[in-house]
């Protein structure tokens, strides 16, 4: 299975990326879109697994602040998500020449593939796989971000994700500030969902300490779409590694009836 990895120039970024399995030209892509504290290391070897199973292209990159992408400015704007969403996500989908495929997010990636699936027209987009999203925010949620500072500022959270981050704080404040910006407690998104027009899977932990099952159900509620839900018993807000097996057997049955 080829495999690449290096960065894209999309001004004023320099993003990581890896790419494995076919290029665009030959088969459907899979892009993924990682969490609040994700990078491309920090998806381990799922899109080898993905790739595998699904014999498409798996293409994942760290957004600005993250991994060994360049650094953003902070403290970054409450609208951090619709800007990447809007702006940067169309722009790196031009830059890999994607022709046809599928968004898969996780958390604030889900988030981000949820505003653009509906608010940007692209018909090269076949459907969304939104991975414990949030669309609006929830006090367990903010309890959690709250403990996780905690954790960062005095525990061992900072020198764990050290190595997965060229800066560090860069990538945890960008995230953990804005969501505890007492501002932030008004984000919601949901408006969006009425908008998309593609298919959904959404999957979610039974035990996601970062949201409620009223996260699964919203989507249920406003879209127009067809939607399928999936909650995964026994696991918390990281189901590509705790239960990756699972988790990518349920996208390859949906990218068999999507694409």
């Amino acid at each position: 299975m080829s495999n690449d990895s290096g960065h894209l120039d999309i001004a004023p970024h320099r993003l990581e990326y890896k790419f494995v399995g076919p290029r665009p030209d030959a088969a459907p892509t899979l892009v993924l879109l990682h969490e609040g504290l994700g990078s491309v290391g920090l998806w381990g070897d799922f899109p080898d697994k993905l790739a595998a199973a699904t014999g498409l292209g798996v293409f994942a990159y760290s957004r600005a602040g993250y991994g060994r992408s360049s650094l953003v400015t902070l403290p970054r704007p409450l609208t951090f998500m619709h800007h990447e969403a809007q702006d940067v996500l169309p722009r790196v989908l031009a830059a890999i020449g994607l022709q046809r495929g599928l968004l898969v997010g996780h958390s604030d990636g889900a988030s981000i593939t949820a505003i653009h699936l509906g608010s940007v027209a692209d018909h090269r987009v076949k459907g969304g796989v939104l991975i414990a999203p949030h669309f609006f925010t929830e006090e367990v949620g903010l309890t959690e971000i709250a403990r996780a500072r905690q954790a960062y500022d005095t525990g061992d959270l900072r020198g764990k994700l050290a190595r997965w981050h060229d800066d560090v704080d860069n990538a945890f404040r960008g995230w953990n500030d804005a969501w505890l910006d007492p501002d932030f407690r008004k984000w919601d998104i949901t408006n969006v969902l009425a908008y998309i027009r593609a298919p959904l899977l959404v999957v979610q932990g039974a035990e996601d300490q970062y949201g409620t099952a009223r996260q699964v159900e919203v989507v249920a509620q406003e879209c127009y779409c067809p939607v399928e839900t999936r909650l995964l018993p026994g696991v918390r807000h990281s189901p590509h590694r705790e239960a990756p097996d699972v988790l990518i057997k349920e996208i390859a049955d949906f990218v068999k009836r999507v694409l």
